[in-house]
């Protein structure tokens, strides 16, 4: 199993083994720490023969220096001082931890001469070592001798020495939390399908009862008497039953509106009677992007005790073709009364969304909803893996997110939206059909989605690109990315904490 990091913070440590990482600005000065890591001064050579100057996420790997207390040391370059940023803390954490195979004990120094260490940087730092030590490796039963990482340590005890060691520890304190979320995400999406169904995934929402979220869970019989055909039609091809999850916390003032998160959890998706290629459908075990997502930001706000009002609902089918599976040209009626012509049975994580929405609106009347989904290919085409789609009716709520997305680094691009591409779904028997064609798919599903918002603002996440299968990186090297927790994190304490 991968390894657990267990993080201290101390204003001086004394270096008994292990690794000692240091870190250094660009320019002429010099790591912190050297006097307890390298008495015997080898970092200087070292750094003349490697050529090391300090540039950004550049390393020095200095294998038991003679004279030294430990028995690494590893500097991490962080580049420019003046140029650091919240994000540039977590890839350098990530970096660090991406060193640490068969460590035991680690020591870093934070305080690097000619940089501005704050409580965040040093919190953002040990976040960037979680995320990176995270692998999803459960199912490995018979590691060989000579893999890289046969004997990594389960176990890695992380001294973080600063001057504010109090200050770092508090705002570790809510990073812990987003890191925790991300890791269910994360997990969720790697899962495969035949562990986690519909009422597996809801079981697992349903734990979130432990940090104060309140739980409902509706079954099929909730859904019907409620007029979610939409969703039931999805799910109606499949042995495995439906469930619609609300989660609830309440950590804002009672009159305050609550923030709505939506999410999509198809946890297989063949496609239905419009059937997938075969090639490459084991990746739709990750069609729950959305949700996951949903869940583990709801953990996350909980966890940090998080003063807003939040809902996060999530609706949890899954998409089959058997004997009893609906068809292309089948007509269902959504919960908001219009009706729905299916064209493509496969364009089918809509018809979830958009009970589920109308269902939010209705029942919670938020500040604004927004919705994740892994819901087009579409979306690949355009914007590939490096950023999430966003579309919205309101550009308040859209700056918001993109401001989250620049913070975060879990990057959005605006996509249109207008009366025109709404056309394309207008359907010759129903009020609308569920797919505009192949053109324009990301944004005539969008179109779809805001048929059930009424003028609530509202904002869409096509995630098919980011949630899975999305680039490794230095916080990152999972197929399950846990995109979205931190993103929403972010915007709601920026935007909508008391």
């Amino acid at each position: 199993m991968s390894a657990k990091l267990a993080l201290t913070f101390a204003k001086s440590h004394t270096v008994t083994g292990g690794f000692a990482i240091l870190l250094k600005a660009s320019g002429n000065h010099q790591p912190a720490g050297l006097a307890e890591a390298d008495p015997a001064g080898i970092y200087p050579r070292a750094a003349e023969i490697g050529k090391f100057k300090g540039k950004s996420l550049a390393t020095l790997d200095i294998l038991a220096p003679h004279g030294s207390q430990a028995d690494r040391l590893l500097v991490i370059g962080l580049g420019k001082a003046e140029d650091m940023s919240g994000h540039d803390w977590l890839k350098a954490g990530g970096v660090a931890a991406g060193q640490l195979k068969r460590a035991e004990t680690v020591t870093v120094f934070m305080d690097a001469p000619g940089v501005e260490i704050t409580p965040n940087a040093v919190a953002d730092f040990a976040l960037g070592m979680q995320l990176r030590s995270y692998k999803f490796d459960r199912y490995k039963t018979d590691k060989k001798p000579d893999e890289d990482d046969a004997k990594e340590a389960k176990s890695i005890k992380v001294t973080i020495v600063t001057a504010d060691a109090s200050a770092a520890k508090k705002a570790f304190a809510d990073a812990q939390a987003v890191a925790e979320g991300v890791i269910l995400a994360r997990d969720l999406v790697n899962e495969p399908a035949n562990v986690l169904g519909p009422l597996e995934f809801a079981e697992k929402a349903a734990e979130l009862e432990k940090l104060g979220v309140d739980i409902e869970i509706l079954g099929e019989k909730e859904m019907a008497k409620l007029g979610m055909r939409a969703l039931l039609g999805v799910s109606q091809g499949s042995v495995r039953p439906p469930r619609l999850v609300i989660m609830s916390w309440k950590g804002g003032k009672q009159k305050d509106k609550p923030v709505a998160f939506i999410g999509k959890g198809v946890v297989f998706d063949t496609g239905g009677i419009s059937i997938k290629p075969a090639g490459g459908m084991e990746e739709m075990k990750g069609d729950m992007g959305g949700a996951a997502a949903v869940t583990g930001l709801m953990h996350t706000l909980a966890a940090r005790k998080a003063k807003v009002n939040a809902i996060g609902i999530i609706g949890l089918v899954e998409n089959m073709p058997d004997g009893n599976a609906q068809r292309p040209g089948d007509i269902v009626t959504s919960m908001s009364g219009q009706t729905i012509e299916v064209i493509n049975t496969d364009a089918e994580g809509r018809l979830v969304l958009c009970d589920a929405l109308w269902y939010c609106n209705e029942r919670f009347q938020p500040a604004l909803m927004i919705d994740l989904a892994t819901l087009t290919g579409a979306i690949l085409v355009a914007l590939g893996n490096l950023h999430a789609g966003l579309f919205s009716n309101d550009d308040t709520l859209a700056d918001q997110l993109l401001a989250a997305g620049l913070a975060t680094n879990e990057r959005l691009w605006r996509m249109p939206l207008g009366k025109d591409y709404d056309k394309m779904i207008d359907s010759k028997f129903a009020d609308m059909k569920n797919t505009g064609g192949r053109h324009a798919g990301s944004i005539t599903a969008a179109q779809f989605l805001k048929r059930f918002v009424k003028d609530t603002p509202w904002a869409h996440l096509d995630v098919a690109g980011t949630a899975m299968g999305s680039p490794n990186d230095e916080i990152n090297q999972s197929w399950g990315s846990g995109y979205g927790v931190r993103l929403l994190d972010q915007f709601v304490r920026a935007n909508y904490e008391a």
